[in-house]
């Protein structure tokens, strides 16, 4: 839920949730968390800054943005978000079929490929 929720903020999809809400409250997701990781230093060390710094700063906030999908940090979530899925249904289906496993089931798939 988590992973999917904080891929929202990047506003690749329309949603409903104010665009860069998370950026706003300095908070570092995981999709910021891979672009990060793919960048060199001294940019790093300059997105970190923006975030600390600049969160009222719309302009900034884009930037960040454009940073995260550029450095492909949200593709990289839903990467994780994706095995995180499997990982659940290969537990889920050690258990007997039924109406607990497949709600279960219906709860993954909706927490992983809501749209808002």
């Amino acid at each position: 839920f988590q992973i999917k929720d904080d891929t929202f903020d990047f506003g690749t999809d329309k949603v409903g949730k104010p665009l860069g809400i998370d950026i706003k409250e300095k908070k570092i997701t995981l999709p910021l968390i891979y672009a990060l990781n793919n960048s060199v230093r001294t940019e790093r060390k300059r997105i970190i800054n923006l975030v600390k710094n600049h969160q009222d700063d719309q302009k900034k906030i884009q930037e960040i943005i454009d940073f995260v999908v550029e450095k492909n940090g949200l593709v990289s979530a839903n990467e994780k978000m994706e095995e995180y899925q499997q990982k659940a249904f290969e537990i889920l289906h050690q258990f007997p079929e039924g109406e607990a496993r497949t709600g279960l089931e219906q709860l993954v798939l909706y927490t992983t490929e809501r749209k808002k």
